[in-house]
């Protein structure tokens, strides 16, 4: 049994590695400030990771797992505030690499600016470099898009909200743009895999081993929500992001060394249909956006 520390887990990443790791019969503490209802299972620290004081100072974990730094403060008090600090992993993002680097993204490849992810990214490359620099045990994972149980990112939601009440799907012009994502599942299981072989390479990359249109991932969302479904394209002149959950950006990245580790991933279809079964009953916890509001005002005719 590990002692293991996540940052977190109350929300989508952080509570499914709790969970996943409770499950696995690991002694599991959470680091949250009690907003939120905790999963069953864990031990709570109660604390703000921007006022830990001495709250950490008489804990030793096995394993240290942050799932919601953004930057190298946030990651830097944490590490002033650990008497000591083992197997580290950090949840980053493939926002890291610059968008005119050759594709599918190595994680060889030299990190940078990304236009479309602005400071998001380069504050996860803060964070990473820290890391680099302080923790000699300290992995860190950039994954593609994440779904599944749990997510509040208003995504795979927003395309069975629309199939659920019949509506025609607006889509990008761009119907042949192609997506890459890894089922948070998948992920958790890269974390245990690498906890449990500690390989040398310390970078990874995290994604199913073949994207999808987003033609295709829409129609597997209708279909999983057991509703036909008429496309309405729309014209690249209007913003993507007003009314469509991802931005006209299409990146890959290669997953070689997460496939060495975990083999295949979760088939998509069957990972929707988790994330469909769970929606039913979980709507309120999803951060929805406004774009049916704005399609019903800009692009119904």
């Amino acid at each position: 049994m590990r002692k293991i520390l996540v940052t977190g887990g109350t929300v989508f990443v952080s509570r499914s590695l709790a969970e996943y790791f409770v499950a696995n019969g690991d002694e599991v503490y959470v680091l949250n400030r009690n907003h939120k209802k905790q999963s069953e299972g864990v031990k709570l620290i109660e604390a703000d990771r921007y006022k830990l004081g001495t709250v950490l100072s008489d804990y030793q974990f096995d394993v240290v797992i942050d799932a919601n730094a953004y930057t190298a403060e946030e990651v830097n008090l944490l590490l002033e505030a650990l008497p000591e600090i083992k197997d580290y992993v950090f949840i980053s993002t493939s926002a890291v690499y610059p968008e005119h680097l050759s594709q599918p993204f190595k994680e060889t490849q030299t990190v940078g600016p990304n236009s479309y992810w602005k400071d998001y990214g380069t504050n996860k490359i803060e964070a990473e470099e820290l890391i680099a620099k302080k923790v000699p045990q300290g992995y860190m994972l950039r994954p593609a898009y994440i779904y599944g149980p749990y997510n509040n990112a208003y995504r795979e939601a927003f395309i069975f909200d629309c199939a659920k009440a019949k509506r025609s799907f607006y889509l990008p012009q761009s119907s042949d743009m192609k997506l890459q994502f890894i089922h948070i599942h998948d992920l958790c299981r890269l974390v245990d895999e690498l906890l449990d072989k500690k390989p040398e390479e310390k970078i990874y990359n995290a994604g199913n081993e073949s994207p999808v249109t987003i033609k295709e991932w829409v129609s597997m969302c209708y279909e999983v929500a057991n509703e036909s479904l008429e496309l309405i394209e729309v014209d690249e002149s209007v913003n993507q992001t007003s009314y469509f959950s991802f931005p006209n950006y299409e990146y890959l990245l290669d997953v070689e060394r997460q496939t060495a580790l975990i083999g295949e991933t979760l088939d998509l279809r069957k990972g929707l249909e988790e994330s469909f079964e769970w929606y039913q009953t979980n709507e309120n916890i999803v951060n929805k956006r406004n774009y049916i509001e704005f399609i019903d005002k800009e692009l119904v005719e």
